[in-house]
């Protein structure tokens, strides 16, 4: 489908919705959620744009529990995994939550800037996942509320202590989310440092456009023509290869259960998709296109764009039943879609890939729209 046509079907979803009634106020507000085991209290935002789509995002990792948005007949349904409470979110590391100080992993248990060598908190193979134990998604973030222009946001802020995790620097992040009037949820990342240090932002959050089941039926196109191979270990190998004849050849929209369990090396090392694209035209300060998802049942569309070079496709292969929702049902492989647009992972410790090293005098400025519409 063409950027063009899908960005007039998601422009005319918003069209309907405004015509179907009067306008509804954009509002942000906050309330208790829970308390975490350490006895901290935990906030939940809901942000409401002047169409009707809702967010909810947490103090806590600033995880994302509901995104709710219409279907091709005016049905509104929460789009998102959610998990049944909060102590479930701290049981489960990195669940729909931000990521940081640097998504995906590091391998080599570290990695070294001007010489210097930093240790990570890492594995028995010596890997480092999404910042380790106390990574972002662990930490409590102060968020601050605004509404304006029939949008909707919060913005969280943290600050990381120099050493915190294994990283150098102190680093002073704010990630904001916006529920946009054209039914987007906007993310833009910022962080400064006052060390050179490296930095990778994400969110883990877990779409499902059905609103429940699998997303085996969903169709997924993903506009990169290469991605980073990955070895049985999942880390990449350094390669930045082409996609074409291989089971991540996602240029087209497709069926995601026909490549799920293809017979490719690099599905079976993930056991499905847990593989970064390098987004084509990415990385350069624009917001450019990155994924398309479509639930033909519902007729829910998401498109991610994004201003980062890369993005990692989990579909929750290890997913067991052991989750659980807040109506107690069990979340099942394949339950979800986390689309987490960031830098390759492993970044320091290959030359070759985009530099994620940020510098004091520097600001980390990242952005991504997930833009929902229908289809008939």
């Amino acid at each position: 489908m063409a950027v063009a046509a899908y960005r007039t079907l998601t422009l005319a979803t918003a069209a309907l919705l405004l015509a179907a009634g009067p306008a509804l106020a954009a509002e942000a507000t906050r309330a208790p959620y829970g308390v975490t085991a350490a006895g901290a209290p935990v906030e939940v935002f809901t942000l409401k744009n002047d169409h009707g789509m809702s967010v909810k995002v947490l103090s806590y990792g600033g995880v994302i529990t509901q995104v709710n948005v219409p279907d091709r007949e005016g049905r509104v349904q929460n789009v998102v995994l959610e998990l049944a409470d909060l102590k479930a979110y701290e049981t489960r590391a990195n669940f729909s939550s931000l990521l940081g100080r640097y998504a995906n992993r590091i391998s080599n248990g570290g990695f070294t800037i001007d010489g210097v060598r930093h240790d990570l908190p890492s594995s028995a193979e010596g890997v480092s996942s999404h910042g380790g134990p106390t990574g972002f998604a662990t930490r409590l973030w102060t968020g601050t509320t605004f509404q304006r222009h029939g949008e909707a946001g919060v913005t969280l802020a943290y600050t990381a202590a120099d050493g915190e995790g294994g990283y150098p620097g102190t680093l002073k992040a704010t990630v904001t989310y916006t529920v946009t009037r054209k039914n987007a949820l906007r993310i833009d990342y910022r962080a400064v440092t006052d060390k050179p240090t490296v930095i990778n932002l994400s969110h883990h959050v877990y779409f499902n456009l059905a609103g429940g089941g699998n997303v085996y039926d969903q169709t997924v196109q993903v506009l990169a023509q290469t991605f980073t191979p990955i070895n049985a270990r999942k880390l990449p190998t350094g390669e930045i290869a082409p996609v074409a004849g291989t089971a991540l050849d996602l240029r087209k929209p497709t069926r995601l259960g026909d490549r799920v369990t293809a017979d490719d090396p690099q599905i079976k090392f993930a056991n499905g998709f847990d593989h970064n694209f390098v987004v084509d035209g990415g990385g350069r300060g624009r917001l450019v296109p990155a994924v398309r998802v479509v639930d033909a049942a519902s007729g829910r569309t998401l498109e991610a764009a994004t201003t980062q070079p890369g993005v990692q496709l989990f579909t929750a292969n290890s997913f067991n039943g052991a989750l659980k929702r807040p109506d107690g049902t069990g979340l099942e492989k394949g339950a979800g879609l986390a689309i987490e647009t960031q830098h390759f992972a492993d970044s320091p410790n290959h030359p070759n890939f985009p530099s994620t090293v940020l510098r004091p005098g520097q600001t980390f400025k990242q952005t991504t729209e997930f833009r929902f519409g229908v289809v008939k």
